[in-house]
């Protein structure tokens, strides 16, 4: 089992989620954040350094038995992408993940995925 985790642009998450729906990956979690990687740089004003802003995103998490791990990554990546790529398209992170356990009826395992 790996736990599947990706920073995607708000504006692709539409598109993302259609083409995980058509994969048949259905159990996604979403979450809002805020972060910046290599779209900003960092800015000098009088002298002083000043932090980027935070840039709005979509955290994806994604919890796959093994045979859908490729699936998932290769979907995300055609999904999220502008065009033939840019700064800012995100980055996907893959975990493995020890346990999984499903609370309503006690299953564990990928069973419980």
């Amino acid at each position: 089992m790996k736990l599947i985790t990706a920073i995607i642009p708000p504006d692709r998450l539409d598109h993302v989620r259609e083409a995980l729906i058509q994969a048949d990956i259905t159990r996604i979690t979403v979450s809002r954040v805020t972060g910046h990687g290599r779209q900003e740089d960092i800015e000098y004003y009088r002298g002083q350094k000043i932090a980027p802003n935070l840039i709005p995103k979509v955290r994806l998490d994604i919890a796959v038995n093994e045979e859908f791990v490729d699936t998932t990554i290769d979907t995300i990546i055609a999904a999220a992408r502008h065009g033939g790529g840019t700064i800012g398209d995100g980055k996907i992170f893959v975990t493995p993940l020890e346990q999984c356990i499903r609370i309503r009826t006690n299953e564990r395992g990928g069973s419980a995925i």
